[in-house]
């Protein structure tokens, strides 16, 4: 990952989110970050869930374009200059790298490729996001676009891509746009389709997205007029903008 930044045409930070310290990664991370510059691990004692990671490592970030690819390295890291190039070509506001692009190159269960439809089809209708694909483990936004959306979300877990995403297009960030990404899933135990811990996985998203959806179009919580009732950690001291 550090040598893929390296070669941006971008000064650049990687900060390393260890979500709970639960084994001895933040210590081999921080043995890394010391060796070289512009590279900082930061984390927390208890698991919280990629949402909680993300946003917590986007706190501590400095730049104009902030952005996150998960650490599993089932993404191909060079797929990092093909967003920040259609970033700059489009003026986005947020791009996501999508498996169905056309010149994605992606390696994954025919079932998998179902259930992900299937999502993202229950995505554009209860949000209207014309996105093909949320899930995906690497975006771009600018910091302008996180700092009205980051203090609104609740989400810690499953739901978190698609949570960020319709909060920042319910606020009128629509400039969102998809890059295409390589991307070779690795399936097997636990993971496969029919596995009691990913039905509880799917099962658990499809809670947070209707959830989600409730307090987007019912409740209004992520209306400016509600930030009183935003829940703030301090943990994620993104600064507040509410205009």
């Amino acid at each position: 990952m550090k040598e893929v930044l390296d070669k941006l045409r971008y000064p650049t930070e990687l900060i390393c989110v260890v979500d709970g310290n639960v084994d001895a990664t933040f210590r081999k991370a921080s043995v890394f970050a010391n060796k070289n510059p512009n590279v900082r691990v930061i984390g927390y004692d208890h698991n919280k869930g990629k949402g909680y990671a993300i946003r917590f490592g986007m706190a501590a970030s400095k730049g104009d374009i902030v952005g996150f690819i998960d650490a599993g390295m089932d993404l191909n890291p060079n797929g990092l200059f093909m967003l920040l190039e259609h970033f700059e070509w489009y003026n986005a506001d947020i791009i996501v790298g999508s498996k169905r692009h056309p010149v994605s190159k992606v390696h994954y269960p025919w079932q998998r490729k179902v259930l992900s439809m299937g999502y993202q089809l229950l995505v554009l209708t209860l949000f209207g996001l014309k996105v093909r694909d949320t899930q995906v483990g690497m975006k771009f936004f600018k910091r302008e676009v996180l700092e009205k959306v980051l203090p609104r979300l609740l989400v810690k877990a499953f739901a978190f891509d698609v949570e960020i995403l319709a909060v920042a297009n319910y606020l009128k960030y629509n400039r969102i746009y998809e890059a295409p990404v390589e991307i070779k899933l690795r399936f097997g135990g636990t993971s496969t389709v029919t596995s009691q811990k990913f039905i509880r996985t799917v099962l658990a998203m499809l809670t947070d997205t209707l959830a989600i959806f409730y307090r987007l179009k019912i409740l209004n919580y992520y209306s400016d007029k509600n930030h009183r009732r935003w829940k703030f950690d301090p943990e994620l001291n993104f600064r507040v903008n509410v205009g």
